[in-house]
């Protein structure tokens, strides 16, 4: 079945699945952009695509794809509900990876059908991503009546529906922030260090090692952890910790980390209870 579709907005996630769905064959009737940047990725993106207001999306619209950043997700289905917009039998599909079809409880009551699909990647906002949305999962949330259909519009986009608990959908996205932004932050500060010890390169001197690690943790799990917490190498640890002294919230980050990582290590029988008393100890714990 293919559906009229209204994007709302033409932000990084919602114009690249808008375009994803336009390809198989629905209907893109009108989307959302206010600033500057969102009005070029929809003429990019959504070509001939018409521009609206939020509200006129809504009325005239058989399925409404609400990607918008999830602390705004409440307010605006609350406040279009206010104003009687939303239609009974009417698909909404957020985007959002933290909530699940919850928060679409005021457009619901007034009988639309909700549901949650949250790609698992991070998005650029170009054409690029519509090739990297081939077998990129979605955690998919909803009332069992209708999540087949979420399962079809993923799958309709080339992506892989994993079914995901409403009441889990907070874990879920704590668990992909943490493995994925986190994972940023401290390669990132790993390379900054790096360029200190005069590195010029830094990202292509650490990429066979870090690649190597990212590739062992995905296949292995801890399996392949090495350095010096699962050697019990207190005192390289306390070297680290000295010289991170001048990079305060790089040390930070590694001490946490380290005590977290010595926890994993005594769990695993990598070390003794008493190697890793001993480690927490210099750690700070």
């Amino acid at each position: 079945m293919k559906l009229g579709i209204g994007i709302i907005s033409a932000g990084k996630v919602g114009a690249v699945l808008g375009a994803a769905l336009g390809r198989a064959g629905h209907t893109l009737v009108a989307a959302h952009a206010r600033s500057e940047e969102s009005i070029d990725r929809a003429e990019m993106l959504l070509p001939g695509v018409p521009l609206q207001d939020v509200e006129e999306i809504v009325r005239t619209c058989e399925l409404v794809l609400l990607a918008v950043p999830d602390s705004e997700l409440p307010g605006i289905v609350s406040g279009l509900a206010k104003m009687k917009a939303w239609q009974s039998g009417q698909l909404l599909v957020h985007t959002a990876g933290s909530v699940g079809t919850e928060v679409l409880e005021p457009a619901t009551s007034l009988g639309a059908l909700g549901l949650a699909i949250h790609p698992a990647m991070t998005f650029t906002g170009t054409s690029l991503d519509l090739a990297r949305l081939v077998g990129c999962p979605f955690g998919v949330s909803g009332p069992a009546t209708i999540l087949p259909i979420a399962h079809a519009l993923v799958s309709e986009m080339e992506g892989v529906p994993v079914e995901v608990d409403n009441d889990k959908r907070g874990l879920y996205h704590a668990a992909l922030a943490h493995g994925g932004n986190h994972l940023v932050t401290v390669v990132t500060q790993a390379m900054r260090l790096l360029e200190d010890v005069g590195i010029t390169d830094p990202g292509t001197f650490l990429s066979p090692l870090a690649t190597a690690s990212l590739d062992g943790a995905l296949r292995s799990g801890e399996a392949l952890l090495t350095g010096p917490i699962v050697r019990g190498d207190g005192v390289t640890l306390e070297k680290h910790l000295e010289v991170l002294a001048d990079h305060p919230q790089t040390q930070e980050s590694y001490r946490a980390l380290a005590l977290a990582t010595t926890e994993r290590a005594l769990a695993r029988m990598k070390i003794s209870e008493t190697k890793a008393a001993e480690l927490r100890k210099i750690l700070g714990d």
